[in-house]
């Protein structure tokens, strides 16, 4: 696991593996700080009463922790469990598990570039974590942005890098909504409405980004946009529902769009 610092620092969320259960507490090993050891103090296993110690932790078990305390001086590392809720847990064990794969990745890269993964790392890799706090949000960034990265990284490893990127990593993504009314009295007022909506799907020319609309419940439709970030997303709904409610205006109906979430 590429890290910058030695240590980790207070507040810091760490997975490890137990390695020892004692009555008082478990020595934890840092799978991501080159194995080194953390302490769990019995008082730190669990917010309950604990009978046996070994009901809640157990040698061999991978478990998520939160630094308490680091004592660099004297190789001294507190940890906690109880500190860390499911959702932290969940979110941590992912993060591990983008490195993990960042790391194979980074080591394909130095392969197809006839090179070592340990020149690799000491040339560009340690590097691209301290920039981007993480490898995998390296591959993030030139999988999102291939045409920027090149211009912002020199080297004959940088257009593998980003074609290794695209090849496995997914761009992230956000989805919003709002609802579209539409009332409007004309004989072809269903034809009328019916084509706002599907100039409401087609306002957007981006391969970027999805417009969908779909019926809630007349004269009510959902308008949904999936984009790279939010604030692309807020733009594209909106100028994709303003399409719908002006051709529903123009032709003298009512028609008006409320966010949601």
């Amino acid at each position: 696991m590429v890290k910058v610092n030695e240590y980790p620092e207070e507040g810091e969320f760490v997975v490890g593996t137990v390695k020892n259960v004692k009555d008082y507490g478990a020595f934890v090993t840092l799978d991501e700080y080159l194995d080194k050891e953390g302490f769990v103090h019995i008082a730190d296993v669990s917010s309950g009463w604990i009978k046996y110690i070994r009901d809640h932790v157990w040698e061999g078990q991978k478990v998520v922790c939160k630094v308490t305390k680091v004592k660099p001086e004297m190789g001294h590392i507190d940890l906690s469990l109880k500190s860390v809720n499911d959702h932290q847990k969940r979110l941590k064990i992912q993060e591990w598990k983008n490195e993990f794969k960042a790391e194979n990745l980074l080591k394909l890269v130095a392969d197809r570039t006839d090179s070592e993964y340990e020149v690799a790392l000491e040339a560009y890799g340690t590097e691209l974590v301290k920039e981007f706090g993480a490898l995998y949000n390296a591959f993030m960034e030139a999988s999102a942005e291939p045409d920027e990265f090149p211009r912002t990284h020199k080297g004959d490893w940088v257009d593998v890098f980003v074609q290794i990127a695209q090849e496995n990593i997914s761009p992230p993504s956000v989805t919003i909504d709002g609802v579209l009314s539409m009332n409007i009295i004309d004989p072809d007022g269903v034809e009328v409405i019916r084509d706002a909506l599907k100039a409401v799907e087609n306002a957007i020319d981006d391969d970027e980004l999805e417009v969908h609309v779909s019926y809630i419940g007349a004269p009510r439709y959902r308008v949904q946009v999936k984009a790279p970030d939010y604030k692309t997303a807020e733009e594209a709904i909106k100028k994709a529902s303003d399409v719908g409610i002006d051709l529903i205006l123009s032709k003298e109906g009512e028609a008006s769009f409320t966010r949601k979430g």
